[in-house]
């Protein structure tokens, strides 16, 4: 770490508004007992210089085979080091840099060119023998993930400036630089401290050395830029008829949920678009929130991917209430306010709830713990079992109908979905309709989808993250109600709707797209008003008036400023390809394209685009060309073999062409659409009953797919088989 482009700790880092970080052990002289709480936390030991005190890995010459290779590890002169493969597949040693958390993991990092750190793939696990930890394993134990693989530990997915920093470390600057591609990361302390909730403790120390008289100048933050004592200006009280506390807030003030707001910053799945943010920082200024995607959670909210929490918790009925996450974790140790279910009976009665006649187990029974019916856990990394903060009533009949887990059956395997929701019908009665019906409709094109997201839409007693998800959902169902609404949405005040909005615009026809964009641009969202400005790059501004047109080029400027922020990554230059592209700038775009590829050779979509541009530009050979680069470098091929497909029929080459979008159609991941063309592609060459044979197994994976149910009823009619058309015209309807 001595070149210009290492990481480098800044203890005294000072911001442009003169106030400076003084690290936690500054605070610990006026702070013991919240310092006390917070050693050996895990936001203490989020990261730590690797020495002996911290290391917890088995360093003693252990081995660890993993497809063969068989990595060391091992210390030498005080230092810990692991021998594994590099980029280059040949094993290397390398000096371990720091640590990377503690517990059920820990991960170790090593630096590289460029100031980059990476996170080793091979962790140590720090959970007991008995559990079945003490023991080296790989993070992808299923498949061999081989150098060149954004997920070998030498590539951009383990890449710790941008994947985990400035949720690990405190104060923490990327810096990345595009023309030399490396990191001159800075930071003020390399866990999270005091500050990183707090802000920099320099006016704080201030306020304690002023006279009495002068202390109340420092307002109630006493010298910090956040305080959350107004928290308790809130009183929990039992409604003995519910038997579930409710807030009171004393003279009405009791801003809950300003500490929420300070941990969903790095408690939340979210990509950071604009650097700098600190404990007061509005959310939507500095970060992009995924919603309730695809992918990462089921249908009904719960969690599927690693989403870490607040996307959850906005869900729960606890959320609603009031409840916010020091109620349940004491902030400084990251400890539990109470073990088991004392810590629901905070706010929960027990004779009410903790009670065989609710939860239908025996008493002191795993069963009988609230967090096993209403906080399910899922495991991640191998060994990290996390909890679902929605906090959800079991819902086996969702199960049933959208296929989204329950905890019923998670442990009555046996039993079956349809047992479980006999018995809770019979003991609570029918459940009301849930979100996540409208949800799965929206995902799969179900025939009532676009009704159904609207009434989501337009339903203000349901979470607003769920209403935002049917926001993004509804440009694919797109008719003159549906954009009426979402009119009304973008003129409102709901920060999540707008971002549901903000995230699809790009599926908005162009014609519409204007009416649903410009309000956005108003928000004091600037993430959100930054992708409102690139949606409407292409439309001509110059005939709106010079207030429309300030506030689009302000967002502009911000979204271009976003995305080259984070040029380390490809999808921010592919983005950037794409807006000088509309802009007519071919020879800039085809240059961040290059770009993304050079940076990470696996990334299909900068193949696709790039020969998307040429194409544009009447050079399909040199499209052609790029795509077949693109199948020898990408790991995710049927996008690729599609567009090739689509290249060698508008060559006229029609034998290659239908090899490529065979393959794409029958990749194991694929997409309805590549089904749909290569069917259409086979029904044009005269090949019309293998086209209905290939919709036919496409359906069975996409069972709601209306462009395959409508290709079915268009060339069974074709065909002169109106009885078969018929039946697939009414699963249409």
């Amino acid at each position: 770490m001595k070149n210009a482009a290492s990481p480098q700790k800044n203890t005294h880092s000072r911001r442009a508004d003169g106030l400076a970080y003084i690290g936690a052990e500054q605070c610990a002289s006026c702070h013991q007992q919240a310092f006390d709480q917070w050693q050996h936390s895990h936001h203490d030991l989020a990261m730590k210089e690797a020495t002996d005190k911290t290391v917890i890995g088995n360093f003693d010459d252990a081995e660890f085979d993993y497809y063969g290779t068989v990595s060391k590890f091992f210390q030498r002169d005080g230092k810990y080091f692991a021998k594994t493969d590099g980029p280059d597949g040949k094993l290397h040693e390398y000096p371990v840099a720091y640590t990377f958390g503690v517990e059920p993991l820990q991960q170790y990092l090593i630096e590289m060119p460029g100031g980059r750190l990476q996170a080793l793939s091979i962790a140590w696990d720090s959970r007991s023998e008995e559990a079945g930890g003490q023991r080296w394993f790989h993070l992808y134990p299923d498949e061999e993930i081989k150098p060149g693989d954004p997920l070998h530990w030498t590539g951009l997915s383990q890449n710790w400036n941008f994947m985990c920093a400035d949720c690990h470390s405190t104060n923490f600057q990327k810096n990345y630089d595009a023309s030399s591609k490396s990191f001159a990361s800075t930071w003020s302390e390399i866990n999270v401290g005091c500050e990183a909730c707090h802000g920099p403790g320099s006016g704080h120390v201030t306020w304690a050395n002023a006279p009495a008289e002068k202390r109340k100048d420092y307002g109630a933050g006493r010298g910090l830029e956040i305080s959350y004592r107004d928290r308790l200006q809130g009183a929990w009280q039992m409604n003995m008829e519910t038997g579930i506390a409710q807030l009171v807030k004393k003279d009405g003030n009791a801003n809950i949920h300003k500490e929420l707001q300070v941990c969903a910053q790095c408690h939340s799945r979210r990509s950071t678009a604009f650097p700098g943010a600190h404990p007061q920082s509005e959310f939507f200024d500095h970060f992009n929130l995924a919603l309730l995607d695809e992918g990462l959670y089921h249908a009904d909210g719960q969690i599927d991917d690693e989403v870490y929490v607040y996307g959850s918790f906005l869900q729960s009925k606890m959320h609603a209430a009031g409840v916010t996450c020091s109620n349940c974790h004491n902030p400084h140790s990251m400890e539990l306010r109470a073990q088991d279910n004392a810590l629901c009976a905070q706010c929960h009665l027990p004779e009410k709830f903790d009670t065989a006649e609710h939860h239908f187990h025996p008493a002191a029974s795993e069963g009988a713990q609230c967090v096993n019916c209403h906080m399910t856990d899922k495991v991640y990394m191998q060994v990290d079992a996390r909890r679902d903060h929605s906090f959800r009533v079991p819902r086996p009949d969702l199960s049933q109908s959208i296929g989204s887990p329950n905890a019923c059956t998670g442990c009555h395997a046996d039993k079956g979905d349809k047992w479980a929701t006999q018995i809770l019908e019979a003991k609570y009665g029918k459940p009301d309709p849930h979100y996540g019906e409208a949800l799965h409709a929206g995902r799969t094109g179900a025939a009532d989808a676009e009704s159904r997201l609207l009434n989501l839409v337009m339903d203000e007693s349901q979470p607003a993250i769920a209403r935002a998800t049917a926001v993004s959902l509804l440009p694919d169902y797109l008719s003159q109600t549906s954009a009426q609404v979402l009119q009304v949405v973008a003129q409102g005040d709901d920060a999540l709707l707008h971002l549901g909005m903000a995230q699809s615009l790009d599926r908005v026809a162009e014609q519409v797209r204007p009416a649903l964009a410009i309000p956005l641009l108003y928000e004091n969202e600037r993430v959100i008003a930054a992708e409102a400005a690139n949606a409407i790059a292409a439309t001509p501004i110059d005939r709106y008036p010079a207030p429309v047109k300030e506030m689009f080029a302000k967002g502009l400027q911000d979204y271009l400023a976003s995305e080259t922020f984070n040029s380390d990554r490809p999808e921010s230059l592919v983005n950037l390809a794409g807006y000088y592209a509309q802009q007519g700038d071919t020879l800039k775009s085809e240059s961040y394209f290059r770009k993304a590829i050079e940076l990470e050779p696996s990334y299909s979509p900068a193949y696709v685009n790039l020969a998307d541009l040429y194409r544009s530009a009447d050079r399909e050979a040199l499209g052609e060309k790029v795509l077949q680069q693109g199948l020898e470098a990408s790991l995710h091929k049927s996008p690729i073999q599609h567009a090739l497909g689509l290249s060698l029929v508008r060559q006229k080459r029609m034998d290659e062409a239908m090899d490529y979008l065979r393959e794409s159609a029958h990749a194991a991941v694929t997409s309805p659409r590549y089904i749909y063309v290569y069917a259409i592609a086979l029904n044009s060459s005269g090949r019309p009953n293998q086209a209905i044979k290939e919709l036919e197994q496409g359906l069975q994976r996409f069972p709601q797919d209306r462009q395959i149910v409508s290709a079915l009823v268009s060339i069974h009619r074709e065909q002169g088989n109106e009885k078969a058309a018929q039946k697939y015209q009414h699963q249409l309807e």
